[in-house]
């Protein structure tokens, strides 16, 4: 950043002057200088304000914001505010009307990868559960950089946040996961599996099994690609999360009996779950509670694939009496937006609904 921070006066004079798509410069009013000025440094200023001004600097050139001494991370701290003005449902679809979701769609293609990368982390936020910005996004063709950023973009923080936003993208969206299958997706999510980085696996094995799900034919797909011998190996990796959604994933498959897309006589199958089996077994009652969904995966997928009940199971390790004491769920609340997780619970509340808090400052 410029010792003084970014010239926002200097910035307003370009951006206003250039809004109405012309290559000539306009007068400047008073009121319009004022209002810009106000929106970028007072905090009382409403949030669709605040949204309107941040779709302005979007739409201003990367060579005139730097010009103007707006830094990378300016940018980034500017779309940390705008995810969370859109974490209400109502605000992430007022972003189009504005003119704000094709310049953030726009930021897909920024030459800085931590601009790529968080704008595909706030759009992500604006289609989560959100079928009405998920239909204005995919009419923007905003479904088409984030599969080039997925499958192509050299910097994997960037490849992971795309994978993240095209998951939430054509989640019930069947236009989407269209779009998707013929694009190819599912080779990029091969190569994410083979990839290095644990949470890039997670997302595309996360994925993989809501897809699955939705359509059994998909797993043919996922058979042809070599998908299950990849998470075959994964099923034992370190990471739980990893393991468990692997399991999930050739569960899916071997349920899946009209096409075998699984092959139950597989020698590296079977040693995958007598292995499992056998780590399961001596772990503490610690591991054990924390292992709660892999033990009953290997179960149901050895049960399944052998038709014969597990060692698991005959050993009572499938469920313990420490299962019936649910955990809360603090993921969930750790990562859904809050605004849009209490708007998910709305219509199930019987009781008075806690006041949302609000992102708007006080009144002027």
């Amino acid at each position: 950043m410029a010792n003084n921070g970014p010239n926002w006066d200097g910035l307003l004079n370009w951006s206003l002057s250039h809004s109405d798509g012309s290559s000539s410069s306009r007068p400047i009013s008073e009121q319009d200088r004022q209002w810009f000025m106000e929106a970028m440094q007072a905090h009382t200023i409403d949030s669709i304000s605040r949204m309107k001004v941040i779709s302005q600097i979007m739409k201003t050139p990367e060579q005139v914001l730097e010009a103007q001494g707006v830094t990378p991370d300016d940018l980034e701290g500017m779309l940390d505010e705008l995810q969370e003005h859109v974490e209400s449902i109502d605000l992430a679809n007022d972003l189009h009307s504005i003119g704000g979701l094709v310049p953030l769609l726009s930021y897909l293609k920024n030459s800085n990868a931590k601009i790529r990368a968080k704008s595909a982390d706030v759009l992500t936020t604006v289609v989560q559960n959100n079928p009405r910005s998920q239909q204005l996004v995919m009419e923007a063709n905003g479904l088409e950089p984030l599969l080039t950023n997925f499958v192509a973009d050299p910097d994997i923080r960037v490849r992971t946040k795309a994978l993240g936003a095209i998951s939430s993208l054509i989640r019930n969206n069947q236009p989407g996961i269209t779009v998707f299958r013929l694009a190819n997706g599912y080779a990029g999510l091969r190569d994410a599996l083979v990839s290095d980085t644990v949470r890039f696996q997670r997302k595309a094995l996360n994925l993989i099994h809501y897809l699955l799900q939705e359509s059994n034919s998909d797993c043919k797909i996922v058979r042809d690609l070599g998908f299950p011998r990849i998470m075959i190996h994964l099923a034992s990796n370190q990471d739980l999360e990893v393991r468990e959604f692997s399991l999930r994933g050739l569960l899916e498959l071997a349920r899946e009996e009209s096409e075998r897309n699984l092959d139950r006589a597989d020698v590296n199958l079977r040693q995958l779950l007598e292995e499992r089996t056998r780590r399961i077994i001596v772990m503490s009652d610690e591991d054990l509670c924390a292992a709660r969904e892999e033990r009953q995966l290997v179960d149901s997928l050895w049960t399944v694939c052998y038709d014969e009940p597990s060692h698991l199971r005959e050993r009572g390790l499938v469920y313990l009496p420490s299962d019936d004491e649910l955990a809360p769920d603090v993921v969930r609340d750790r990562f859904e937006p809050p605004l849009r997780a209490w708007a998910a619970r709305r219509d199930d509340e019987t009781s008075e609904p806690p006041v949302p808090v609000l992102l708007l400052g006080p009144a002027p």
